[in-house]
């Protein structure tokens, strides 16, 4: 039976909860008993499947920043995986990932099976993504989006957290969980952190460890392409997309499957005559593994890279008519 002890971080520092380390729940009646004993105050929650990297360590160190409590899931979704993608492979590196949450000061881990988080088996009812889940990734990954919907809502169910943080990196799937958990209302407040990077400037991934070494290199063109496509959004859609495209077509050794210029709560094309708030992003093959990355950027006077979207961007709007 896993020890479930309880959490000194509602009344202490990070730095104690860092030196006592977190409680650990394996089973749902485990998480009940640690997440009562984390007492009043808000709950700030962490969603990861493992393999965490400076870029989780820094979602939970925004959480810890601002929430009395931390809770990390650590859960490898069987459900977000597609026929073709080898979910044997994703990499297990169980005690690193304990050090992050330790360092970080997490109140509690949830470590559960796939038996835990789905009892019954696989499920006959899922959350569904809807449209915005079958453009972009969904339409490479197709059903990958109900998986990660289903997998949140559960999770955001059992640990009963106040504030879920997620990464800007994967910017459709935050614009999902946000609008998933407005339009079933969800009491939960979704905060966006922006992506985090190596010194070489490729977004921080659990999958960047399947990198060659000779495709590091190659894989730059993808932030690299995002820069410049930033750094040309004081003249427009096109110029944005003109200079990110330049940069793309210099390095053949990557496969783009997607470079674009869209709103970031629709995630449909700006047309050449918006000017506002919009995500450019980029997804691609480089070697065996497959990497996407994207910036927020502010198109037309006073344009260029913002570090996250404003709450005003990722609300709904009608692009099809021209400005008055």
């Amino acid at each position: 039976m896993t020890d479930v002890r309880k959490s000194t971080v509602s009344t202490t520092s990070a730095t104690d909860a860092a030196s006592a380390g977190p409680a650990v729940a394996r089973t749902r009646a485990e998480l009940r008993t640690a997440r009562a004993e984390l007492g009043d105050g808000d709950v700030g929650v962490v969603m990861t499947m493992g393999a965490l990297h400076e870029g989780h360590a820094t979602l939970i160190r925004q959480a810890r920043a601002n929430a009395r409590h931390v809770i990390v899931t650590v859960f490898l979704n069987p459900l977000q995986f597609g026929p073709r993608e080898d979910l044997a492979r994703y990499p297990l590196t169980r005690e690193a990932d304990m050090e992050i949450c330790r360092r970080e000061g997490a109140d509690l881990v949830f470590l559960p099976t796939p038996g835990v988080v789905y009892p019954d088996g696989d499920p006959g009812v899922r959350v569904s993504a809807g449209p915005l889940g079958n453009v972009l990734e969904g339409q490479a990954r197709p059903g990958h989006f109900d998986g990660v919907l289903t997998v949140v809502g559960k999770l955001l169910h059992l640990t009963r957290a106040d504030r879920a943080y997620f990464g800007q990196k994967d910017a459709q799937q935050l614009l999902l969980i946000r609008r998933m958990t407005r339009d079933l209302d969800f009491p939960v407040e979704v905060v966006s952190v922006a992506t985090v990077r190596e010194a070489d400037g490729l977004a921080m991934s659990s999958r960047n460890m399947y990198l060659a070494e000779s495709d590091r290199e190659t894989a730059l063109c993808l932030s690299r392409a995002l820069q410049a496509g930033a750094s040309a959004a004081v003249d427009g859609p096109s110029a944005v997309r003109r200079a990110a495209r330049e940069v793309l077509v210099r390095e053949p050794l990557a496969l783009i499957d997607y470079l674009v210029l869209v709103h970031p709560s629709t995630l449909e094309d700006v047309p050449e005559w918006y000017r506002g708030e919009a995500l450019l992003a980029v997804a691609g093959r480089v070697g065996t593994t497959r990497l996407i990355d994207n910036v927020p950027v502010m198109v037309g006077p006073g344009g260029g890279a913002l570090e996250v979207f404003s709450e005003d961007a990722t609300r709904d709007q009608d692009l099809t008519n021209t400005p008055s």
